[in-house]
């Protein structure tokens, strides 16, 4: 199966950590971020791996190289100017080809169960299936609300407090894909999902599902939460994907 690590930010927020260390290679148990997205993207059978880079990009392919070492193969997307997460996507179509794609936020630290999210958008007969998990700081996140068949029906980019509503699910930034979602993404600009391309679907009556990860997601986007994600992954707190260094 195809996944796309979405790896290109240039991590603004986590200045000045990410100036010289792109933030996908943020150390976790003594291995880069990234290393354990393979890890867990391989023990669920996503074997065929695309990663888009920008910041650093040396620094990425060197860390990473074919992917071998972690039974994936890699491919590379470089973009000269940031595309968004649509328009990253949308930029290797022909490498999609026909099949269904799993999108990963590249910054993120999971242990998902991603064969579970498959079976879902599999049952779900949609064009997108997202990931979602109940987190604190709502107003720092993207939110959503399912209606009762388990369909989006809400979906907020970082709401103001008075909008944040009591059943609230976050976008956990991992998205399951039907290769005919690239017909509405605009070719040759930046685009974004959260932002845009979901947000319009949802507008235009395209029904999308969200799922309920089962597992746990820590947040580097800023340096208080990568110390506070390094805190709990060295106190056992949360399994890496590869298990914890003893």
């Amino acid at each position: 199966m195809k996944a796309m690590v979405l790896a290109a930010g240039r991590g603004a927020r986590l200045r000045p950590l990410s100036d010289a260390c792109p933030k996908p290679l943020l150390p976790f148990g003594g291995q880069p971020l990234l290393a354990h997205v393979l890890v867990l993207l391989a023990r669920h059978g996503f074997d065929d791996v695309m990663v888009n880079l920008h910041h650093l990009p040396e620094a990425i392919q060197a860390a990473l190289g074919d992917g071998s070492r972690w039974g994936v193969r890699l491919a590379y997307s470089f973009e000269p100017q940031l595309l968004g997460t649509a328009g990253a996507v949308r930029a290797v179509a022909a490498w999609i080809g026909g099949q269904p794609l799993l999108v990963y936020y590249g910054d993120n630290l999971t242990n998902f169960d991603l064969t579970e999210l498959v079976a879902a958008h599999r049952a779900g007969r949609c064009l997108a299936t997202v990931g979602l998990l109940r987190m604190d700081e709502p107003t720092t996140r993207g939110i959503v609300g399912l209606d009762a068949s388990g369909r989006l029906d809400r979906w907020l980019e970082k709401p103001g407090q008075a909008e944040v509503f009591a059943d609230y699910l976050v976008n956990a930034g991992t998205y399951m894909l039907e290769p005919r979602i690239l017909a509405p993404i605009p070719p040759r600009r930046p685009s974004d999902f959260a932002a845009e391309i979901f947000p319009a679907l949802l507008a235009a009556g395209v029904p999308l599902r969200g799922h309920r990860m089962r597992g746990q997601l820590l947040s580097t986007d800023t340096p208080a939460r990568y110390a506070a994600a390094r805190r709990q992954v060295e106190a056992g707190a949360f399994t890496l994907p590869g298990g914890n260094p003893t």
